[in-house]
């Protein structure tokens, strides 16, 4: 029993996720990101005022059983620098979480705070920079700054057998990635488009691709309902129900 047990301890990654979460949100590597959450929680937007903004980076959230791996942008200056969750608390949010609860991923079809009894299920979200960033564009520096924690969020979800990558920006980010690593010689023969997808290397989880649930995509139509549906069910028939 003891070693069962061990092995057991061993194989869970909840200790370390917890250990590299506390490391994401003491993160200082980008001062101009750092001053920029904190500016926002102190400002707040009138219809939060009376929220304490969360005002740190943001570390992943999810399953650390996870067979699927959402990477998004970046945090929301009023969404997730305010309630401390990716993608919770704003429009892009609502749209990614309803879609996960229709395609099983999620008990719940909202996402409003850190305490609303939300679950993921084989589902893990994170995002390419943490921090809240002006005009919502992180530099290649700031990017390159937060890489390294995709990278040990990756090696302890060992069940990811999908990357769903929210935009060009995370698509790219995590070709980067396995560029560095060595998997891929150069990003050039993965193009970004939505419902693109994409087997790597031997090892490596299969790539898909969306675009990105802004605002901007989700209210002009160029990313609806149906797509990003189309998209996530493409992901649960490729992992399997």
């Amino acid at each position: 029993m003891s070693g069962a047990s061990a092995h057991t301890a061993d194989v869970n990654p909840l200790g370390h996720l917890a250990r590299l979460n506390a490391r994401i949100i003491a993160c200082e590597k980008c001062p101009r990101l750092r001053r920029h959450c904190r500016k926002m929680a102190r400002v707040k937007r009138a219809a939060f005022r009376d929220w304490e903004y969360w005002g740190k980076p943001a570390p992943g959230f999810g399953d650390p059983e996870a067979e699927l791996l959402l990477i998004g942008l970046a945090p929301a200056a009023h969404g997730t620098n305010r309630t401390g969750r990716v993608f919770t608390g704003d429009r892009s949010g609502d749209f990614l979480y309803a879609a996960l609860f229709r395609a099983g991923f999620s008990n719940q079809p909202t996402s409003v705070s850190r305490d609303d009894g939300l679950q993921l299920s084989r589902c893990f979200i994170t995002a390419a920079a943490r921090c809240a960033p002006p005009g919502n564009k992180p530099t290649r520096s700031e990017l390159a700054n937060c890489r390294p924690y995709l990278e040990e969020e990756l090696k302890l979800l060992k069940k990811v057998r999908a990357v769903l990558a929210l935009g060009r920006i995370a698509f790219d980010n995590y070709l980067e990635l396995l560029k560095q690593q060595g998997h891929i010689g150069s990003r050039a023969a993965y193009r970004f488009a939505h419902g693109a997808s994409y087997e790597l290397p031997p090892s490596l989880p299969r790539l898909f691709a969306s675009y990105h649930p802004s605002q901007q995509n989700t209210q002009t139509g160029r990313l609806t309902t149906k797509m990003f549906d189309e998209v996530l069910f493409g992901v649960r028939r490729y992992i399997g129900k």
